[in-house]
């Protein structure tokens, strides 16, 4: 079973659509767990102050280490992976959450104001990592989409797990179109070869429409197709 911990100053948020669907499903059989910790249940002066201005002067405020550090020594154990969210961190993309869904133990520090002290991250080997290049008011939000691109790799999560081999971003490729009944919608139909029956046809006109899609609206992806091809 994947557990999953949220440290965060926002615990009301929680577990929102992370309890929905496949992923309360997954909860019920014990694929995965959500644990929210409270980052603010660990400040130690009578206001729970959580934040303080940046040495050397500038806009906004910085989570304390020691807080957040007292939150983490108290539910992380040795070797676990903490990650911070964060809009300077390494760009989440589908490799890393594959990597991600093979671990047993996730923690994920959602930030606010204009971040977290360095010195948390380098003693606590945290990890950052981003969702896109733009800002978002809290990592909360960016935990919601990096658990949902986690935790759906699971096994048995997904009804058909066979599904995800054929996903956008596998392979280097996006998705082809699909289309499904009435054969006949507003005067269009379907491409004749999906109603042909051969399947190998299928699969390289799906092969084609990839290429096609991804050639077009993602030239990095295609880039890093071809160069992988090119090598085998």
């Amino acid at each position: 079973m994947l557990e999953v911990k949220i440290f965060t100053l926002y615990p009301d948020l929680f577990p929102g659509p992370l309890n929905v669907g496949i992923y309360k499903k997954a909860q019920e059989n014990k694929i995965w767990n959500l644990k929210v910790i409270n980052i603010r249940d660990y400040a130690t002066d009578k206001h729970s102050s959580v934040d303080d201005a940046p040495f050397g002067g500038g806009s906004g405020m910085l989570l304390r280490p020691d807080v957040v550090a007292s939150a983490l020594d108290a539910n992380v154990g040795n070797d676990e992976t903490i990650i911070y969210l964060s809009p300077k961190g390494k760009r989440l993309d589908q490799k890393i959450a594959k990597e991600l869904s093979d671990k047993k133990k996730l923690n994920f520090i959602c930030g606010h104001f204009e971040g977290i002290d360095q010195r948390l991250l380098e003693t606590r080997n945290i990890k950052e990592y981003s969702i896109g290049d733009f800002i978002l008011s809290g990592g909360e939000t960016a935990s919601f989409v990096f658990v949902d691109s986690i935790i759906r790799l699971l096994p048995n999560v997904l009804g058909n797990d066979n599904s995800i081999k054929e996903e956008s971003f596998e392979n280097d490729l996006l998705e082809y179109p699909q289309y499904t009944k009435p054969q006949n919608w507003e005067g269009k139909t379907p491409p004749e070869v999906l109603l042909s029956g051969d399947h190998g046809k299928i699969k390289g006109w799906r092969l084609s429409q990839s290429e096609a899609i991804t050639r077009r609206q993602r030239p990095d992806l295609w880039k890093k197709y071809l160069n992988k091809n090119e090598k085998h």
